[in-house]
């Protein structure tokens, strides 16, 4: 039997009418869907109030920012908004903490970036861990960030302080025949150092390798970074008379111990400090003038310091981008080592990385950027800062620690930060020791 025309009619009517409720079906699981493949929320930590901000946190975040902004101007990644979430943790671990897991509960961030404290970078690792959401560490420096933790979700670009502390005594074992007319052997040093987790671990690696290059270690001590009063330290250390002074510490124990090392005439031949503070040699040179003239830092390199025909093409001028959008904000002068760090880890994250977790992987999600970065194979001059970029693997004693990122050693000069060492890529013949007439010469 054939059927009419009105049943006919009645057929193709009912075809239409599914036809339309499956595609305001699918358009309404798009909609929904839409966000998570859109964009990607991340929490940005950093110290914009309090000592640690002054002490290079501020700069990090400005480099982190502008890395995130051209990234936005650019379009997104593959598609994708970055939509940060900056915060504020006020140079307060436990508001570092409380800050975590509100942007973790509350916010729903997918990962988080920055952190300048490595005392913040701890317990913080510990939380993304256990949520298995990414944290990605572009400048806290700690090796008990990652040593035998074995995360799986945790990653850090830059280097760590067993590299800091290791990095001082080689230029010095280097340096003591040529500079100190000794050998490294009758060379003698002390340590001192901010007790939290950045300090103790380089201190460690301070000790370990100048003592395994026959440096004498004259005196090893720490001191609590909020401490008002160093003059006792400095005390024992006219006792133990050092050549070389090793310092770890932040802006305002480093100003500190500045100061009372004046006041009490504590004479000394070099002081190479590490990071932090020293990397903020402007801070301190608007405090102290030329006493801070030949001061050491180690820290990874600042970026614009490197000749960029050295780098992969493009690198360059994206160096140049970063200080022209830094001075724009912060007037002309020095761009500290932390400003290279914020943006460079970030930048190689959103260019490398998070394009293969979602072209790859599926998506912008913590599973698929784990993955994308565990295959991260970025080699030298492959970065703003040089290095290149291969993360441990799970299993690793250091796993999710950038394993070709290197420090290198730095001095203050006349005004101008230059690289000191290693000599294959240094800008200066480092001064060593004081030159008669500064303040703190013998």
């Amino acid at each position: 039997m054939i059927a009419g025309k009105s049943d006919l009619s009645s057929f193709y009517e009912e075809i239409n009418e599914m036809k339309r409720l499956l595609l305001a079906a699918l358009s309404a699981l798009m909609l929904v869907a839409a966000p998570a493949f859109a964009q990607l929320k991340i929490g940005v930590v950093y110290d914009l109030t309090g000592p640690l901000a002054a002490g290079g946190s501020e700069p990090g975040y400005l480099g982190n920012k502008i890395a995130i902004d051209m990234i936005n101007e650019r379009g997104g990644v593959e598609g994708v908004k970055i939509v940060p979430v900056y915060v504020d943790a006020q140079s307060k671990a436990e508001v570092a903490l409380s800050e975590t897991e509100r942007l973790l509960n509350q916010e729903k961030v997918e990962m988080l970036m920055g952190i300048f404290s490595s005392a913040h970078c701890v317990p913080m690792a510990g939380k993304a861990e256990a949520a298995k959401k990414i944290m990605w560490a572009n400048i806290c420096v700690a090796s008990s960030v990652l040593k035998g933790k074995n995360y799986q979700y945790v990653f850090r670009g830059t280097v760590h302080g067993d590299q800091f502390g290791e990095t001082s005594c080689m230029f010095l074992a280097e340096s003591a025949k040529a500079k100190f007319g000794v050998e490294p052997k009758q060379l003698k040093v002390a340590i001192i150092y901010e007790d939290g987790p950045y300090g103790a671990g380089i201190s460690s690696a301070n000790e370990e390798t100048c003592k395994k290059l026959g440096i004498q270690v004259a005196l090893k001590e720490g001191y609590a970074a909020t401490a008002p009063d160093l003059s006792s330290l400095v005390t024992k250390m006219r006792r133990a008379k050092p050549d070389v002074v090793l310092h770890t510490g932040y802006n305002p124990d480093i100003t500190l111990f500045l100061r009372q090392s004046k006041e009490q005439g504590f004479k000394f031949k070099a002081l190479i400090g590490h990071g932090a503070g020293y990397g903020q040699i402007d801070k301190l040179a608007a405090t102290f003038g030329a006493d801070v003239n030949y001061v050491f830092d180690v820290d990874p390199v600042a970026a614009q310091l490197i000749d960029g025909k050295a780098l992969k093409p493009g690198i360059g001028d994206v160096t140049k981008e970063m200080v022209r959008r830094y001075q724009a904000i912060k007037g002309p002068g020095e761009v500290p080592p932390h400003v290279s760090m914020g943006f460079n880890q970030a930048w190689y994250f959103f260019t490398d990385v998070l394009p293969r977790a979602i072209k790859k992987h599926g998506g912008a999600n913590s599973e698929a950027i784990r993955k994308a970065a565990l295959e991260t194979d970025i080699p030298e001059g492959g970065t703003i800062q040089g290095y290149g970029v291969k993360f441990n693997p799970p299993g690793h004693p250091m796993a999710g620690q950038n394993s070709r990122a290197t420090p290198v050693v730095m001095q203050f000069v006349n005004g101008r930060t230059n690289i000191a060492w290693p000599k294959a890529i240094r800008t200066v013949d480092p001064v060593m020791p004081f030159p008669k007439g500064h303040t703190f010469a013998p």
